[in-house]
């Protein structure tokens, strides 16, 4: 059984970090850092463009799971958020002495590739073209970012590396696939990048509680959909991840609720 742990959630009030957050208080003290309040958890009420007013939140925290994040086109929104605000939830974890951080990157970091005509038949849904062996995208490919969000979000993970190898923390960098608030997928190519709410929940939780020996790693969140082309092979050896949801096939119908 895992040791209880003070874990300070940033982004909370969004979609993933607030799955993430409250499973992970069911077994963990959990704060939050927000713009926000966020209902029925203790919440530091900040920016985190604002290193100085954040660090309060950072004091006795054992992991951050760090899910914030600016999703428009607007560069000073890229900037302040994505790079200056995650530059801060790192040097206050440092400052604090925070073992571990749990990054939310993003599978836009290698959305380019999706480009390539290997790769078209799987986004596309179109599995009878897909070429044997089948493409895959492991941790270890050059990033190649579709636009500003991607390029910052590979910065989060090269600063993540920084952090590991010159400050001694563990940082753990979660390549999201696509998590929407209806947990279904949505067109062709979310049916092959899609991750159910069940499954970002247990990446982050076995983050949170992988060995102390993992220093920093890349994991992609992703259900095993019959489309999908980015590796969980990896995660699986590393921390233990094994999919509990994926997309047999496309189109498919939603299963009625029962009651």
């Amino acid at each position: 059984m895992a040791t209880r742990k003070r874990i300070l959630v940033t982004g909370m009030s969004g979609l993933i970090g607030g799955l993430a957050g409250r499973h992970l208080a069911k077994s963990n003290d959990v704060v939050a850092l927000n713009r926000r309040p966020v209902e029925g958890v203790k919440t530091f009420q900040a920016d985190i463009n604002d290193l100085a007013v954040i660090k309060p939140a950072f004091a006795g925290v054992d992991a951050v799971v760090h899910m914030a994040a600016y999703l428009g086109d607007d560069p000073r929104g890229q900037m302040s958020t994505n790079v200056v605000g995650v530059y801060n939830v790192f040097e206050a974890a440092r400052e604090a002495g925070v073992k571990r951080v749990v990054f939310g990157s993003s599978g836009a970091t290698v959305m380019g590739y999706e480009r390539d005509p290997e790769f078209r038949p799987l986004v596309e849904a179109r599995w009878r073209d897909v070429k044997e062996p089948r493409p895959l995208l492991t941790h270890l490919v050059p990033v190649r970012p579709n636009g500003l969000y991607g390029a910052a979000k590979a910065f989060g993970e090269a600063l993540g590396r920084y952090y590991s190898d010159f400050h001694g923390m563990s940082v753990l960098c979660i390549r999201i696939g696509r998590v929407v608030e209806e947990d279904w997928p949505r067109d062709p190519r979310h049916a092959a990048a899609y991750c159910s709410h069940r499954d970002i929940i247990q990446m982050v939780e076995r983050c949170v509680n992988a060995p102390d020996s993992v220093r920093y790693d890349i994991f992609y969140a992703v259900s095993n959909n019959r489309g999908r082309f980015r590796d969980i092979a990896h995660a699986r050896e590393v921390i233990g991840y094994v999919p509990l949801d994926g997309v047999p096939d496309w189109p498919m119908k939603r299963p009625r609720k029962s009651g």
